[in-house]
């Protein structure tokens, strides 16, 4: 990279030094603010070149719902409205919005949403579904309704041979919250809020995921970066009113490999012992943005990230159970402990989500028939998530993915676990 030069500013502008600051950092074509480390690289608005290794079943389906394409794809975020200090990225939906829990006031028994599938089965014991002979794009409220609050117990629910189009799918999602629309990751060209998962198309732009590199951030997020969507996390824990349901659908599935793992923040819950889940309940940690931005009181002082203060232990508002909110990606530090004793309970935590294969559902996207994809929907406050990167890109893979923010997190100390509701056997320590 070329280095600054001071006469990179321009000493005839008046403005302020943060002024000078965010002038040359959306201009200087070799300086990167707040997107991944390869996205410098990339035009503002539609590429022609991402559209050159489109896979064909993607361009098929986006085209089947006319999806502009003639001047490219995907659609790169304008860079002069990227954030570039915290303040800015922080005032984003910082304000409270009705949110309507579609799942609360659903029938338990799901009545509409099962007789109108040709299966319905639990893939593992304490988390995800997959229903059979539905397709999303015609189900009615009321399924909408049922189909959340499964998601909201099961954690993840899954649907192959999916007609579904990118619209449609943006539907779903504001049927569901207010949709995300991301300031920084490529977008559906026309479709705010339908976010492109393509690691293909970073890898083609200067993305250094390889096969050893890939995992790394799972053993220490803090020393090795994440490569992709590889690590363990939950997404958007920093917003105001963080990520409820999210929907991604592939339409161009790995014949092997590509597979994604979820974790139950249920069950993670109700492997600890219960005086630490008593040590846990009201206590409170702070959650950090995946990118990082400028302190305008202190731009010298290296990036910083959105911070917000959430219950560790939280309430489900559709299920009333109890889940551990924490992420290795994004959650820094529990309020009240020590820097040293933080680290420790995080960590514990941590691998309680990530170890235990049996809260884990792993699921193999394809084979999809011609012309058809796969969907997966979970709930991104009782999980988390990671993909598996084994294909190493030698099959195409790709998808687009909405989520819906829902409440502002809350603890109800009166609430109970999912075992405990369920009235599953709880074992007792010593």
């Amino acid at each position: 990279m070329a280095p600054v030069a001071i006469n990179d500013f321009d000493s005839s502008d008046d403005t302020t030094l943060d002024e000078k600051l965010e002038k040359l950092l959306r201009t200087h074509l070799d300086l990167n603010i707040s997107r991944s480390s390869f996205s410098k690289n990339l035009h503002t608005g539609a590429d022609p070149a991402g559209l050159k290794i489109l896979p064909a079943s993607s361009r098929s389906r986006l085209e089947a719902d006319g999806v502009d394409l003639s001047k490219g794809y995907p659609k790169i975020p304008d860079r002069t409205k990227i954030p570039v200090y915290l303040d800015e990225a922080f005032a984003i939906r910082n304000e409270d919005y009705p949110y309507i829990e579609r799942g609360a006031n659903a029938d338990p028994e799901k009545k509409a949403l099962f007789s109108a599938a040709t299966e319905v089965k639990d893939l593992t014991k304490h988390i995800g579904t997959e229903i059979v002979g539905l397709q999303l794009q015609d189900l009615t409220d009321k399924q909408k309704d049922e189909l959340a609050l499964l998601v909201e117990e099961r954690g993840v629910v899954f649907f192959r041979d999916q007609k579904l189009s990118p619209k449609k799918q943006l539907e779903l999602g504001h049927y569901w919250g207010q949709v995300e629309v991301h300031p920084q990751t490529p977008q559906v060209p026309g479709l705010p809020g339908e976010t492109v998962i393509w690691v293909d198309y970073g890898r083609a732009n200067g993305s250094e995921i390889t096969f050893k590199n890939a995992d790394l951030s799972n053993w220490d997020a803090t020393k090795f970066k994440a490569k992709g969507n590889n690590t363990w996390h939950t997404d958007l824990v920093h917003e105001h009113q963080p990520s409820g349901i999210t929907h991604l659908h592939l339409d161009a599935i790995p014949d092997v490999g590509g597979d994604t793992i979820w974790s139950s923040g249920y069950a993670a819950y109700d492997k600890l012992s219960e005086e630490f889940k008593r040590f846990l309940d009201g206590k409170k940690a702070v959650y950090v943005s995946a990118h990082a931005y400028l302190d305008r009181a202190d731009p010298f002082g290296g990036a910083k990230r959105i911070e917000r203060t959430f219950p560790i232990v939280r309430t489900h508002p559709a299920t009333g159970w109890k889940f551990l909110f924490v992420n290795r990606s994004m959650t820094k530090r529990i309020i009240g402990l020590t820097p040293v004793e933080s680290d420790l309970v995080l960590n514990y935590l941590f691998n309680v989500y990530e170890k235990n294969a049996d809260i884990q559902v792993r699921f193999k996207w394809g084979p999809a028939k011609p012309g058809y994809g796969a969907s997966a929907i979970w709930d991104n406050r009782s999980t988390q998530h990671r993909t598996v990167w084994d294909h190493e890109g030698l099959d195409p893979r790709h998808g687009t993915r909405v989520t819906s923010l829902a409440e502002i997190p809350y603890f109800d100390p009166k609430s109970k676990s999912q075992r405990e509701a369920l009235g599953l056997p709880i074992a007792k320590e010593d």
